[in-house]
């Protein structure tokens, strides 16, 4: 399932700015000249450089607004007509024979569990099972996503798939969700509830699904395109996948969780992508979302990786604002402006030299 809520928001918008934006930077203004005589300039195609200094924030902020002129004129994102709250069915029935997470018989939502989780040799088997049921179901959600088929028909498809392989659908029944899977499109961050809602030609969409398989939880999401997505957009997702891909890339046993934002934000920053920060990765196993929180941006946050450890990592960007609203059902958040959202998620488990990533088919 999508990110756990952290307690603060607010996001710093990067650009591709370099190291050296805390240093000074010159800005040059050219302006055309006749020809001077004397100890003056002259020639008729001759210019007088007129340069004013700028402290280097001045200048990244110059780069950054000239940038996003550019960026929105040349790369047009599609409009789109706002999402909007549609007919959601009934919950769908699991068989009685299939072992339920112990939140199900209760609509409050679950305190984050304060321990970490860390596995022996027959979790990590376990773990690895899960995760593994998990992306297989992923990959053939994201087959059915086309024109016209409602994110309830995806819900069905993910939830038969599930229950056949005698694992639980980890967000039916999660603090009171209603369905076995998140569907987030264009403008939802995440926690998207499947409705009668067809997807239209252009969209994008988040398909979040975690399973309980064995007594223990694999989670994992992936944003697809529908149809003809256009450039900016598309570019929106591939940068999201990249971000999760250079996360992930840092992790191993000690390392510390800080460097996750660190190296999420440093890639998001170069294409000036916003990174929401009001939602988290989270550790992972027999508790659906335990400690350690782990933040997409940067951060200070204490401590380190142990080895067996699992948790997920699932960052959200946005083309415009992170600021986001939620609709009444408390779940579904959509950017405050109703620019495009992207996440991609793993869950990983960490080793003596670095991750694996348990989520791939």
């Amino acid at each position: 399932m999508a990110s756990v809520t952290a307690s603060f928001s607010s996001c710093f918008h990067g650009e591709n700015l370099s190291s050296s934006c805390s240093s000074l930077f010159y800005r040059a203004t050219l302006i055309s000249s006749p020809s001077i005589s004397g100890n003056e300039f002259n020639g008729s195609n001759r210019f007088i450089v007129l340069a004013k200094r700028l402290s280097g924030l001045e200048e990244a902020m110059r780069i950054r607004r000239e940038r996003e002129q550019q960026n929105s004129s040349a790369v047009p994102v599609k409009r789109r007509t706002p999402l909007r709250r549609l007919k959601v069915s009934p919950r769908l029935p699991v068989p009685d024979h299939i072992q339920k997470p112990p939140y199900v018989s209760s609509k409050l939502l679950p305190e984050i569990s304060s321990e970490f989780q860390i596995h022996d040799e027959e979790g990590i088997a376990r773990m690895r099972a899960a995760c593994e049921l998990a992306a297989r179901v992923l990959e053939h959600a994201g087959t059915l996503v086309r024109p016209s088929v409602t994110t309830n028909e995806i819900d069905k498809a993910v939830h038969q798939m599930i229950i056949d392989n005698g694992a639980y659908p980890s967000p039916l029944g999660y603090g009171g969700f209603p369905k076995s899977v998140c569907t987030s499109v264009n403008e939802c961050m995440c926690h998207g509830i499947p409705d009668s809602r067809q997807l239209q030609d252009g969209d994008i969409i988040n398909i979040d699904v975690t399973v309980y398989l064995n007594g223990y939880h694999g989670d994992t999401s992936k944003t697809f395109f529908c149809g003809n997505v256009d450039d900016a957009t598309k570019r929106l997702v591939k940068v999201t996948e990249e971000c999760l891909e250079r996360g992930i890339s840092v992790c191993k046993d000690g390392a510390l969780f800080r460097k996750i934002g660190k190296r999420i934000s440093e890639h998001a920053e170069k294409f000036g992508y916003g990174i929401v920060d009001r939602f988290v990765g989270h550790g992972v196993g027999t508790v659906f979302h335990s400690e350690p929180l782990i933040f997409h941006h940067r951060n200070e946050k204490p401590g380190s990786m142990v080895e067996g450890q699992t948790f997920t990592i699932e960052p959200i960007l946005t083309l415009g604002t992170t600021e986001c609203v939620t609709w009444e059902d408390n779940w579904t958040t959509l950017t405050k402006d109703g620019s495009p959202a992207a996440q991609f998620e793993h869950t990983i488990l960490i080793t003596k030299t670095g991750a694996e990533i348990l989520t791939k088919c």
